[in-house]
């Protein structure tokens, strides 16, 4: 036994209460899935405008640097209030997009964690 303890000796040493340990798992795996699930969305709307245009350009990168330059020089020689509505339609689109892939993906996550984190069907076999 140690002479001096101190305030964080016993740090090391505590473990939750059985009953609460697997609320801490549930939620841990929640949050995870979670996350994992609006990264994932995020990313299929921010490569949504790239298969578009892409797509648009017949498939061909050279088009589609033309067409971007194109669009990048309109949108330095625009004035002020036409970039905002222009930035704001943008925004509106993202939202749009981002909540209906959202929406879509939704049903399939939710039923993917109710299965996941249903209590085991019990094995006892009624031999009745």
């Amino acid at each position: 036994m140690a002479f001096h303890q101190t305030p964080f000796d016993h740090i090391g040493v505590w473990s939750p209460q059985p009953r609460l340990l697997p609320f801490l798992q549930g939620t841990c795996f929640v949050l995870i899935e979670a996350s994992r699930f609006a990264v994932s969305t995020l990313l299929i709307v921010l490569g949504l405008p790239l298969f578009a245009f892409l797509f648009l350009a017949g498939w061909d990168l050279g088009l589609l640097f033309t067409q971007l330059a194109n669009l990048a020089d309109h949108y330095r020689d625009a004035d002020a209030i036409r970039r905002i509505a222009f930035s704001q339609d943008l925004q509106g689109v993202f939202l749009a997009t981002s909540l209906g892939v959202l929406l879509a993906r939704a049903p399939r996550f939710l039923k993917r964690l109710e299965k996941t984190l249903a209590p085991p069907a019990s094995q006892e076999t009624d031999n009745g």
